[in-house]
């Protein structure tokens, strides 16, 4: 049974709606830069992909509480806006899911809590603590949005949304549900900084993936979701179709806590076989949506595997983290958002910058956003920590 996407929500570093965000690509205007919002004590020291509301402005546009956590306003926001494209008879006529990914869930709230409750145990608020479970995101937004056949929560690090849209796909390929609003939401918290900074794999300055100067990632956050719907169902409702979800792959390599292959196994595995699942050739590819997030071992294991896959012929390529910075759960679906208008609209989307490329792969990445209308397929890639490495594939309908 065919899937097909027929709506997106996205709020980013780049902007809290679709537009938003092509108009900021358009202006090659990255969302990298100083931290508002974030309260961490190396505001001055790091840049970061923050978007551009306090928690007080994004509650206000929702009307809800500004107590609940980052990653709730974050996804409420995205989730809405795609379930906006749903159109009103098919909401309660047709079994209708909500799929989340977060990795961070309520850490915002909860870090604030143990702050105070360090200094003295009859401190804290423990209110805040209790959208800590990954879950609760999930549950608040899909009631918020009257969504009760199917709610479930996906956390596989930074591939988890795009895993979300893959069990997403699969429920509607198996007949189990009709329409699937799927997706991810995380925030910036300091946890997640000081532990990737720990890593040592954080940069201070803009992060630069596939050139040679490369000196780690910038850390973003956001959220992002994409309508799912079988093929005949979109035809009969005369829903407006930007793509086909046509194939898509989750592997494991294995081989590292945090780090990937040399040799690039797992997302040579995931491309591979979303091809296969698709039944397409690596010539069928018009552009990737790398992971692409500027650490030495990414950028070397995903062009190792892009030579595997492509040889010589690689296809246009880019790493949108350059502008959005690395949103951790919800990157994939951030970027199935960006890949599903490259299928509709053509548009090509660019690294932010460019130079030298990395020794070895040496990948050209487009520096450019450009229209190109012969792109018929567009493969995305996602890969979480501990070898979790999904791939999807958008085609034209």
């Amino acid at each position: 049974m065919a899937v097909v996407i027929t709506g997106t929500g996205i709020i980013c570093a780049l902007g809290t709606n679709q537009e938003e965000v092509v108009a900021s690509f358009r202006a090659h205007a990255s969302g990298i830069g100083p931290v508002e919002h974030l309260p961490t004590r190396h505001r001055d020291d790091y840049v970061f992909g923050e978007v551009p509301l306090s928690n007080q402005a994004l509650a206000g546009r929702l009307g809800v509480p500004a107590r609940l956590s980052r990653t709730i306003l974050l996804s409420y926001h995205a989730a809405r806006e795609a379930f906006e494209k749903v159109p009103v008879a098919l909401r309660t006529a047709q079994r209708v899911g909500f799929i989340s990914a977060t990795s961070v869930g309520g850490m915002d709230k909860t870090e604030s809590f143990f702050k105070e409750y360090a200094q003295s145990s009859t401190a804290g608020d423990l209110r805040q603590v209790i959208n800590h479970d990954c879950g609760k995101s999930t549950d608040f937004v899909a009631e918020k949005l009257g969504i009760h056949d199917f709610v479930t929560t996906i956390s596989t690090a930074c591939s988890s949304s795009a895993n979300a849209i893959m069990l997403g796909a699969r429920m509607i390929e198996h007949g189990l549900l009709d329409i699937v609003v799927a997706g991810g939401a995380d925030p910036l918290t300091r946890f997640t900084f000081n532990g990737f900074n720990t890593l040592m794999i954080v940069d201070k300055a803009q992060t630069r993936p596939l050139d040679a100067s490369r000196e780690g990632l910038n850390l973003g956050e956001g959220a992002a979701y994409v309508v799912l719907m079988r093929a005949d169902l979109a035809a009969e409702s005369g829903a407006a179709v930007y793509c086909r979800l046509s194939g898509f792959a989750n592997t494991n390599d294995a081989h590292h806590q945090t780090a990937l292959s040399e040799e690039g196994e797992g997302p040579y595995l995931a491309m591979t076989q979303a091809l296969h699942a698709a039944g397409l050739e690596p010539a069928d590819i018009g552009y990737v949506n790398l992971h692409g997030t500027g650490t030495e071992n990414n950028d070397l294991a995903e062009g190792t595997a892009i030579r595997r896959v492509f040889g010589e012929a690689v296809p246009k390529l880019s790493s949108t983290k350059s502008f959005t910075g690395h949103t951790l759960a919800a990157s994939g679906a951030i970027e199935a958002v960006l890949s599903a208008l490259t299928v509709r609209d053509g548009l090509v989307f660019p690294n932010f910058s460019f130079t030298t490329p990395v020794e070895g792969p040496a990948l050209q990445p487009v520096r450019h956003l450009h229209v190109d209308t012969s792109v018929q397929h567009v493969l995305s890639n996602s890969f979480g920590f501990g070898g979790n490495c999904s791939s999807l594939l958008f085609s034209r309908p």
